[in-house]
């Protein structure tokens, strides 16, 4: 009886001792359900990429848009000063370096000629060269046999000749790179009158009113002085081109006269 009544004794302890436990796992339940859950959302809040900063405009879209602020009348002059004077300034760079030539060589080549096969061996070394120098050597020994007086003659007429070829178009360059910022400026003061007359015509003056009008008169100013730099570098390294060469051509009709004094001497002609 003792017996039995201690495992019905040890029996209800382990049943009230479940029921105990049960009990506290129920109440632990939703707290550890809300902890799952704010720690998934925490882990989403983490995991979510942070919106986008906005990319930085480049400097060629940034240009584009003020270009487009600045208004269609004077912003497209503007513009096709610059066009037409690069255009003009590439033409006058690629010619001016194909006209430039080893002078040293070209001299040297022509007085071998001219001592073994005459003037005319010389002519020929002179078609067969490309560029102004080679040109007025020819010149000079096409009149050689007249003297040696008409053949410098005939160098010095043709080098006028060639320098012209040289500057050819040259004067647009300079005239837009004069005209680029005057267009500009002209912008830049109609756009004044036109705010001024905001103001007249409001009786107000408001700030918010007239400065758009005033930036956009500014940003052809602005433009124009870009295209005016911009031709100018490309004009200098032209006349500094032309410079180069002119002097070269000088330095070559002496050494040509030279070559046919001397050459005249030798052979007593």
């Amino acid at each position: 009886m003792k017996k039995l009544f201690s495992i019905m004794a040890v029996a209800a302890i382990v049943f009230v001792g479940t029921l105990n436990a049960n009990a506290a796992t129920a109440q632990t339940l939703p707290t550890s359900s809300q902890a799952l859950v704010t720690a998934a959302t925490v882990s989403i809040i983490q995991e979510e990429p942070a919106p986008a900063a906005e990319p930085e405009k480049s400097f060629h879209q940034v240009l584009k848009e003020r270009f487009v602020e600045g208004g269609p009348a004077f912003m497209g002059i503007v513009l096709l000063c610059l066009i037409l004077g690069l255009a003009i300034a590439i033409e006058r760079i690629i010619y001016l370096n194909l006209s430039t030539t080893n002078t040293q060589k070209l001299a040297q080549d022509v007085e071998d000629a001219l001592n073994s096969g005459g003037i005319e061996a010389a002519k020929e070394v002179c078609r067969n060269t490309k560029g102004p120098v080679a040109s007025i050597y020819y010149q000079g020994l096409d009149r050689a046999h007249e003297g040696i007086d008409i053949a410098e003659k005939a160098v010095v007429a043709y080098g006028g000749v060639q320098m012209g070829q040289l500057e050819k178009n040259v004067s647009w360059i300079s005239l837009f790179i004069a005209v680029a910022p005057m267009l500009g400026f002209m912008g830049t003061v109609i756009g004044m009158i036109d705010a001024f007359d905001k103001i007249q015509a409001a009786g107000d003056m408001n700030p918010s009113l007239v400065a758009g009008g005033i930036k956009v008169a500014l940003l052809t100013t602005v433009f124009g002085l870009i295209v005016a730099i911009i031709l100018q570098v490309f004009y200098n390294y032209i006349i500094a081109k032309i410079d180069s060469i002119v002097n070269s051509m000088e330095d070559a009709s002496i050494t040509l006269i030279d070559m046919l004094f001397d050459y005249k001497t030798k052979n007593k002609i």
